[in-house]
């Protein structure tokens, strides 16, 4: 490990509890700085509400002041009762689709995040993942502190354990897979960070609308990696919030999330470390065939691996005029 990673791992790396709720209040009071909390969600009813719930009675309704001043879940076309339920437990609901609807809507969670800085107006952006089960609201206050206390802190990503049924620490499989090792061989600087695609992070809108999206299951590696060039490695952290229960996913979908990870790291790679790339590659789309036993043996089964990438939001247009009104 690099040596300016260790002195980053002893500066940086934090835990939820050396920030208490009453410290966050008093700098967020004193800056005037407001918070938004954003929940992603495609057919998440058994779980969104609950995290709903905790985040508006310990840190909307339960402080003297709220620490969380605006809580939007976007819906990106669930099925289910996602939308339903996120409302009643509290949030504001906003279909994906009626966000910047000039532009038609991709597939993926990196569209969802991309389109909530148009429908958030928080100074910090706090992404939370909506299938997170035994939540706590240390998961926001957490990452969202360092972002109150400290100005030169621009990105923080939640660490944890991430436990795999009955076993400790075998969640992440894509992390341990494929993101470590392509941030240790490419982005040494980046090998700090314990959970590098964790969807639980705090931002600073003034970074985050600089950066490009990847449309799908590439957004978390491609917005670290982005904001290292951009803000440099001092300007991110990590908090350490415990455990992360979650639903897990077959091996089949763990291996299109990795291509889509892949293809993310090879598009920054092939653009070089500059921080002045622009954003007009090529539009390819490869694939990834994977296979499953039929009733007459193996059939393959092709996807499309997600390359698009949406730009900084500070490039479009009905953003930039709102920023001015």
């Amino acid at each position: 490990m690099l040596d300016e990673v260790e002195r980053w791992l002893a500066d940086r790396s934090w835990s939820a509890a050396d920030r208490p709720l009453d410290q966050l209040l008093d700098r967020k009071r004193a800056a005037g700085t407001t918070v938004s909390v954003v929940l992603p969600a495609l057919d998440e009813e058994a779980t969104v509400g609950e995290i709903v719930e905790i985040i508006r009675r310990d840190l909307i309704e339960a402080p003297p002041v709220p620490l969380v001043d605006e809580l939007v879940v976007v819906d990106s076309g669930s099925t289910d009762r996602t939308a339903e339920v996120a409302a009643k437990a509290g949030a504001r609901v906003v279909h994906r689709d009626s966000i910047l609807p000039r532009i038609p809507a991709l597939p993926g969670k990196g569209e969802v995040l991309w389109r909530s800085l148009l429908a958030t107006t928080g100074d910090v952006v706090c992404f939370v993942d909506a299938d997170l089960r035994d939540f706590d609201a240390a998961f926001v206050s957490g990452i969202v502190g360092p972002l109150l206390t400290d100005p030169q802190v621009q990105f923080v990503k939640a660490m944890y354990d991430r436990p795999l049924g009955d076993a400790p620490g075998q969640g992440g499989r894509v992390t341990e897979l494929v993101a470590r090792p392509l941030l240790n061989l490419h982005w040494p600087q980046l090998a700090g960070f314990v959970q590098p695609l964790g969807g639980e992070y705090a931002v600073r809108r003034s970074l985050l609308e600089r950066l490009p999206f990847p449309v799908g299951y590439g957004v978390e590696l491609g917005l670290l990696v982005d904001a290292l060039h951009t803000v440099g490695l001092d300007a991110l952290a990590q908090v350490d919030v415990g455990v992360r229960l979650h639903r897990h996913q077959d091996g089949q979908a763990l291996g299109r999330m990795a291509a889509a990870i892949y293809r993310t790291a090879q598009l920054r790679l092939s653009r070089g470390h500059s921080p002045s790339y622009r954003w007009g590659y090529p539009h390819v789309r490869p694939e990834l065939t994977q296979f499953e036993r039929g009733p007459d043996g193996f059939v393959p089964r092709t996807y499309a691996v997600d390359t698009e990438e949406r730009p900084p939001m500070a490039e479009i247009e009905e953003y930039a005029v709102r920023r001015v009104a």
